[in-house]
């Protein structure tokens, strides 16, 4: 486990609340290991390897599918309460005691609320390109990135995750060129399930009275981390949860979008460490 990376680590399998999850480990075990949530229509292997691997040099790294995405069994539940659910069912089922938790874009909203149902499994947050429940999407892209044609159909990822400048473009293709180089890859998201996914959207963005509050109850350290300009989930939102979560610090990075840790991978993680670390 100590020797694998990115590209080498086998996917294993384990199974609870009657799901089959398929995960990735690696890393550097005896600390607390952290557990990996990816974005919309993501994947394990839409991770970037830069990323995985970097943390993994100080600690354990978890990959995995949650129900109904890529190579795991079920189905993709309709809010992200439910999917935080089956994601702690996993972490238990491999007995985990404590984790950190990493959530990108709606891995993040899963994320929190892995924090509300099981305080107690989580020691620290990092939540990059995310909002709370209720967040403004006022001024999203995300219709227009997702419904675009690509060519090559992978740049889509370019568009989702990088600024649109000549420097977020050449970080965008070395992603690419990074996360493809594993072979034996999960299945793609199909389009009943991200259907699905964006049902949960529509159902977490909802605005009500008290949207907010849920947000006082996570009282864990938390990284928030956002692009100066995210297309996909406004840079507002990043604020948001600063102010709201009653201990959480916020880094934005420059000429960056959606994904500003895959832009500015070796910024990211010297930070990741500080914050993990301390």
């Amino acid at each position: 486990m100590a020797d694998d990376n990115h590209y080498t680590a086998p996917t294993k399998f384990v199974e609870a609340n009657g799901i089959r999850f398929a995960y990735r480990r690696f890393g550097k075990t005896g600390g607390v290991p952290i557990i990996m949530n990816i974005h919309f229509r993501g994947t394990m292997d839409h991770w970037d390897p830069a990323i995985t691997d970097g943390l993994a040099e100080r600690r354990e790294v978890i990959l995995f599918d949650n129900a109904g995405v890529g190579a795991s069994s079920g189905e993709v539940p309709a809010t992200f309460p439910d999917m935080a659910r089956d994601a702690i069912a996993f972490i238990k089922a491999l007995g985990i005691g404590k984790a950190d938790v990493l959530g990108y874009s709606i891995g993040g909203k899963i994320a929190q609320e892995i924090a509300v149902q099981a305080p107690d499994v989580v020691r620290k947050l990092l939540l990059v390109g995310t909002g709370p429940r209720g967040a403004d999407t006022a001024a999203s892209k995300s219709a227009e990135i997702f419904s675009a044609t690509y060519d090559p159909p992978e740049h889509l990822w370019i568009a989702a995750h990088f600024s649109p400048s000549a420097a977020g473009r050449a970080a965008g293709l070395a992603y690419l060129e990074r996360k493809h180089r594993r072979r034996d890859r999960s299945p793609e998201v199909s389009e009943i399930s991200a259907a699905t996914q964006y049902q949960a959207i529509i159902k977490s963005n909802e605005k009500v009275d008290g949207v907010l509050d849920y947000l006082s109850e996570i009282r864990h350290p938390t990284l928030v981390v956002h692009g100066h300009n995210d297309l996909v989930i406004p840079t507002i939102n990043g604020f948001t949860l600063q102010q709201h979560l009653p201990n959480a610090q916020l880094i934005i990075y420059p000429d960056s979008s959606h994904g500003p840790f895959y832009q500015y991978p070796e910024l990211f993680l010297a930070h990741a460490s500080l914050f993990l670390d301390a």
